[in-house]
């Protein structure tokens, strides 16, 4: 099967940082090819949505979508459309302003969060409202915004999620 991660950064971020590497050899690791799309020619978070549904992934049979902050809401958005197989989200960025959405339609069961307690970017109860509304899984850590202090975990947790959704298509470890 051919399957694809995509990585979504996040506002201040670019491509290929430290976390997409960590993220890029885990996938691989499972059989996925990887791309992180390069989305700082535009700080507006609706159209980094219209740039990665304007990517042709035809070629896949699988996409997992993985995004950090404004790239997390990215990658809530377009999971509608394309109907990923799991979505890994990492201190998302919903309900801010100047963010169009604020109503979603995750693939609830393949759908993981990650957040930090200390997180001044985002704050935390923003995720605790995300995964209230609507049933999502949500793991907090003792980490900020960028998560680099738990980046072994978020590694950890990522290949437990691509495993869980290969045995069977969700998120039931």
């Amino acid at each position: 099967m051919n399957k694809l991660v995509i990585y979504n950064h996040g506002k201040g971020s670019v491509p290929w940082g430290e976390k997409t590497a960590v993220f890029a050899g885990i996938a691989k690791q499972h059989g996925y090819a990887f791309i992180s799309p390069d989305y700082t020619a535009t700080l507006d978070p609706d159209e980094r949505v219209r740039q990665l549904l304007a990517m042709d992934l035809s070629a896949y049979e699988a996409v997992v979508l993985v995004g950090s902050s404004m790239g997390a809401y990215v990658a809530t958005v377009v999971a509608e459309t394309i109907k990923p197989l799991g979505l890994f989200l990492l201190a998302p960025a919903f309900y801010l302003p100047g963010y169009l959405r604020t109503t979603f339609n995750p693939p609830v069961a393949r759908t993981r969060i990650i957040h930090g307690w200390q997180d001044t970017i985002v704050p935390p109860e923003l995720a605790v409202r995300f995964c209230q509304t609507y049933g999502v899984r949500l793991t907090m850590l003792n980490s900020d915004h960028r998560l680099f202090s738990v980046l072994p975990v978020l590694a950890e947790e990522f290949g437990h999620f691509l495993t869980a959704l290969e045995a069977g298509g969700k998120d039931g470890y």
